[in-house]
């Protein structure tokens, strides 16, 4: 990456364009996944409009942070208190350059700051080999919905300790 990247805790003003991202990753991103069949495009994106993104931002069981590069907005992602990762999605050009790590372990730093020792997800075949990257394995059987392809992965997360000796990189606006 040729700038530094900021992870910050998004707020209710983003939710413009945290819709944007997710909506653009999915539909340029994920092709491998929908095929371009418009039903499951508009299935995937359909609870991304500002106005479902909104009450996210508000949900304090909710984490929802956002990568910017010199204050542009390149990728989002999402984490439940209860541990799992509910999505990672970055600007289709800036796949591979390192902001969707830096979104997730942000998310992980967050969960182990609720105490959790495990990160949980269903990720999609385009997916897979980044979460696999970032140290994520199957846990269960694969399954499909709404014509999707979900593989449930997990991850076991460090002690607040061993947290401590990675040291944090986000900040909060």
């Amino acid at each position: 990456m040729d700038a530094p990247l900021n992870i910050c805790k998004a707020t209710p003003a983003d939710a413009g364009i945290i819709s944007r991202i997710v909506q653009r990753s999915i539909r340029v991103g994920c092709v491998l996944d929908h095929r371009n069949d418009p039903q499951t495009v508009a299935t995937w994106t359909r609870n991304t409009s500002v106005e479902h993104i909104q009450p996210w931002l508000t949900d304090p069981r909710l984490y929802l942070n956002i990568a910017l590069l010199r204050d542009k907005p390149v990728g989002v992602a999402m984490a439940a208190i209860s541990g799992k990762v509910a999505f990672c999605y970055v600007q289709p050009e800036w796949f591979r350059r390192g902001a969707g790590l830096a979104l997730v372990r942000d998310l992980e730093g967050w969960l182990i700051d609720q105490g959790l020792a495990q990160a949980r997800l269903n990720s999609t075949r385009t997916g897979e080999p980044f979460y696999r990257r970032l140290g994520y394995q199957p846990c269960a059987e694969s399954f499909s919905s709404a014509g999707l392809h979900a593989i449930p992965m997990h991850k076991a997360l460090p002690a607040p300790s061993e947290k401590a000796d990675q040291g944090s990189k986000s900040s909060a606006r």
